[in-house]
């Protein structure tokens, strides 16, 4: 389908900001008996009642979390909102309500904010959550995106950093190292594209990391998972910067080391065929490539019989003492202390 170059663009100036605000809003519907007030007011009133609130805020910003040339918008309004529900699944917790502030550049019309409010209408609507405010503004350095969201839990079921126990098993949901390696496809072809306008990449082999990586789903199937299971984590955090990072963070907030075991590690064939074709060792895309939004969290070994075959689930090491430190026993059993070699917003390029 050939893009139509002439199609109406609508300068933002002609709504204003508050026009803007309620032009992308207006379909939004509440669906959470907590949320009282959503957008239209100076802030939301929401009502929780007995539980306790949990809260996390990430900022995404062009040319450094996401790039245009391949990121449909669509597609960047899912996966910011994504970005943060994954936060509020890492504390054992059901996201309610989300706000989202946008700054664009002059560059973007109303078209453009249409296609990315779409995506976010969309993980709103997918994951039974709450638009309940936000701010728009210009910008001069391309599009910013900030969402912060809110959730419930129980007091006894919020799961913590700091709560794994030498001899914890560590587990993982799902496979890794797919997001990191559809970035690698898209780049590529992004270059090729540079060198030939013309050319027509074949992506159907790499629709699995490729969609890790532009349409990433936060797991929400495992808080209630757990639930069913009667399992509650001694803690828990996201993939968001790499394995080998998160497991030093639940290292340093737990005070314990940790064995992981490297044939343990989930991977999707099509993780181990690009990793072939690319020349990239699989296992360091796994230990530091990010942005899978998995689970990892550590469980009592009591607990094994409950989670041992389940697919979505895999042990792939235990908690150790502190003076142990946190290593990798490999395929050949040596063991290697991990590093954090992870997604660093400071340090990109």
């Amino acid at each position: 389908m050939i893009e139509d170059k002439n199609q109406k663009k609508t300068s933002l100036e002609e709504l204003g900001e508050f026009g803007l605000i309620e032009h992308l809003t207006k379909s939004f519907e509440s669906k959470q008996k907590s949320t009282l007030k959503a957008i239209g007011d100076d802030a939301a009133v929401l009502d929780l009642k007995d539980k306790k609130t949990v809260i996390s805020t990430d900022l995404l910003i062009e040319g450094v979390h996401f790039d245009l040339s391949y990121m449909p918008l669509k597609h960047l309004g899912y996966k910011a909102i994504m970005v943060n529900l994954s936060d509020i699944y890492a504390m054992n917790a059901i996201p309610t309500q989300i706000t989202v502030s946008v700054a664009v550049s002059n560059r973007f019309p109303l078209e453009a904010l249409e296609e990315l409010y779409a995506g976010i209408e969309l993980a709103t609507a997918t994951y039974n959550v709450d638009l309940v405010g936000g701010d728009t503004t210009s910008s001069k350095t391309g599009l910013l995106i900030s969402v912060t969201a809110i959730g419930v839990a129980n007091e006894a079921d919020i799961a913590y950093r700091n709560g794994a126990k030498p001899n914890d098993l560590l587990v993982v949901t799902g496979d890794l190292g797919g997001a990191y390696m559809g970035l690698q496809v898209l780049e590529r072809e992004k270059e090729v594209y540079k060198v030939n306008p013309n050319s027509q990449p074949d992506l159907e082999p790499y629709s699995y990391i490729i969609e890790r990586q532009l349409k990433p789903e936060a797991r929400k199937d495992i808080v209630e998972l757990l639930e069913q299971l009667e399992v509650k984590p001694t803690a828990m955090i996201d993939i968001s910067d790499g394995l080998s990072s998160e497991i030093l963070h639940l290292c340093k907030q737990s005070a314990v080391g940790c064995d992981l075991y490297e044939d343990k590690i989930p991977l999707d064939p099509t993780v181990i065929s690009s990793c072939e074709e690319f020349g990239i060792d699989s296992t360091l895309v796994a230990l530091s490539g990010g942005e899978d939004y998995e689970l990892l969290f550590t469980v009592d070994q009591k607990d094994f019989d409950k989670i041992k075959g389940n697919p979505n689930l895999t042990v792939i090491g235990h908690m150790t003492d502190r003076s142990l430190g946190a290593n990798m026993v490999t395929r050949s059993g040596s063991k290697i202390g991990l590093t954090a070699q992870g997604w660093n917003s400071f340090n990109a390029e």
